[in-house]
């Protein structure tokens, strides 16, 4: 299993670096979450975020209670334990649905604490370079508090299906009040329109609108992720008029 870094901002509070990890379709898949040290773990509670839908949980393990899954099926499906150091949850045979955000919930005492993965299942034949991500435009003009703006994402396939469902599409924001960049807003794998551009690939185009304000300024970006890689848009830099980021 590759390990991959990438910058994704989960649910919970602040900003983080998520460990990415891709997993060959049909293999098993392993995700570990650090136990804090020093503190009087109640339970572990695992969870699943597909892009575009809510938290379902997965498992729950209370000390020496038998796990409690949020699905029947999830028993046949997913093995989960957590000693003192470290909590395991182990998918036996990845399937492409698998892929998202997995969320480790550790409630202690005092303070829940949360930390996440993002797991990329790879298909057996796609890959990367079969698509090219093109982002438009690259410069915005200055725009005020209030104004709308409009910023598109094509996604050109090689793949001979119409708008292939292989890849999920992100939205980022870069600011320079910001540590890391944050996920704005999923696309999932549902675009605005697709065109065949010759005989050998088609284009699926995505579209993020909405009115700024003055906290908005910064650098945007589209991402696809697909075939175990995540690919960037080349961005586009949005000034708000008196703020300069």
């Amino acid at each position: 299993m590759v390990m991959l870094w990438i910058i994704l901002l989960l649910l919970h509070q602040g900003y983080t670096l998520v460990p990415v990890k891709t997993v060959q379709l049909g293999e098993p898949a392993n995700i570990t979450c650090a136990l804090p040290s020093g503190v009087s773990i109640k339970g572990v509670h695992w969870y699943k975020q597909s892009v575009g839908d809510t938290l379902k949980l997965i498992v729950s393990l209370v000390k020496t209670a038998t796990p409690e899954y949020g699905q029947e099926i999830f028993k046949s499906r997913f093995q989960a334990n957590y000693d003192k150091k470290f909590s395991n949850l182990t998918i036996l045979k990845a399937v492409q649905d698998d892929e998202g955000i997995y969320h480790c919930g550790i409630i202690g005492w005092i303070n829940p604490e949360w930390t996440g993965t993002y797991l990329l299942v790879k298909g057996n034949n796609e890959t990367a370079s079969n698509y090219t991500v093109v982002q438009w435009p690259t410069v915005l003009n200055p725009l005020r508090s209030g104004n709308s703006m409009t910023l598109q994402c094509s996604v050109y396939s090689d793949s001979d299906k119409m708008c292939p469902r292989d890849y999920n599409v992100f939205w980022f924001r870069a600011g320079s009040d910001q540590l890391h960049p944050s996920i704005i807003y999923t696309d999932g794998n549902r675009h605005s329109e697709s065109e065949i551009i010759s005989d050998s690939q088609e284009r699926c185009l995505y579209r993020f609108s909405k009115n700024v304000s003055s906290s908005d300024a910064g650098t945007y970006y589209c991402a696809v992720a697909t075939c175990g890689e995540i690919l960037f848009g080349n961005g586009t830099k949005l000034d708000i008029e008196g703020i300069w980021c």
